[in-house]
């Protein structure tokens, strides 16, 4: 089984590490954008551009699904992957997990960056899943950018901004870009009370192995990593992140 994973950066890691968890064999070809990144700054159209670039450049090593593990990408960019490679190839993106986060009817704030933040888009996902929650939409401005760089700094004082403008009472918090779950412990620690956090990492893996189908085969699943195309290694920031230590730890013997 291999599985490409395409992203501007480093959000793509918490997907990768929830497949790998599930499937240790699985192949993992990781397809990110370093000369290109941000990707939330750029038209839909550049967007879409970049991402099927990125695509493409996973496809020459043959994968058996693709997921789309950034939202923005999701948003502007899924529906062109999905006529360039569907039915042949399935194609999963990924989508905040406000369902879950607003099932029990609580108090629900979606962390998100500042471009998705009042978009069209999300506006749309809570009209559609919020149900009887109270939905609050909480920019993050510069932070998913921080957590690239791997800069505990600014990471810093990004989450305390955001979590001091999370509403008291809060139950639950969305994590609205796969950047967040790379750090959702330092999220956790820095809300006033104890919230559930909902990020998509592991229900994209689910999905992903549901198109595929069951089975496994003995041994551990090789790494390739893809910058704009370019055959490279995982940059050094990943492995400040659990999931980035966990794609790169040694085979097991």
């Amino acid at each position: 089984m291999k599985i490409a994973l395409v992203d501007s950066g480093l959000g793509l890691l918490a997907a990768a590490a929830a497949i790998r968890r599930l499937r240790p064999d699985a192949d993992l070809v990781v397809s990110c954008d370093p000369d290109g990144m941000p990707w939330g700054p750029r038209t839909p159209e550049d967007i879409t551009g970049h991402a099927l670039a990125c695509a493409r450049a996973a496809m020459a090593h043959r994968p058996e699904a693709l997921v789309v593990a950034c939202n923005t990408a999701t948003v502007h960019a899924l529906d062109r992957l999905r006529a360039e490679f569907e039915p042949g190839l399935p194609v999963v993106g990924t989508v905040p997990a406000i369902k879950p986060a607003a099932a029990a009817g609580g108090v629900v704030a979606i962390w998100a960056t500042s471009r998705t933040t009042g978009s069209a888009y999300q506006r749309g996902l809570i009209a559609e899943f919020g149900g009887a929650a109270e939905v609050h939409e909480v920019a993050c401005p510069g932070l998913a950018e921080a957590v690239e760089r791997a800069d505990g700094a600014a990471i810093a004082a990004a989450v305390a901004s955001a979590a001091a403008r999370t509403p008291a009472g809060t139950t639950d918090v969305v994590l609205g870009c796969t950047h967040y779950e790379l750090i959702d412990d330092r999220i956790a620690a820095a809300l006033a009370h104890p919230v559930r956090l909902h990020g998509s990492a592991d229900a994209i893996a689910a999905q992903t192995l549901r198109r595929l189908g069951p089975g496994t085969r003995p041994g551990d699943g090789t790494l390739t990593v893809l910058h704009s195309g370019r055959p490279s290694a995982l940059q050094a920031e990943a492995l400040a992140y659990p999931q980035g230590a966990l794609l790169t730890a040694p085979a097991r013997v």
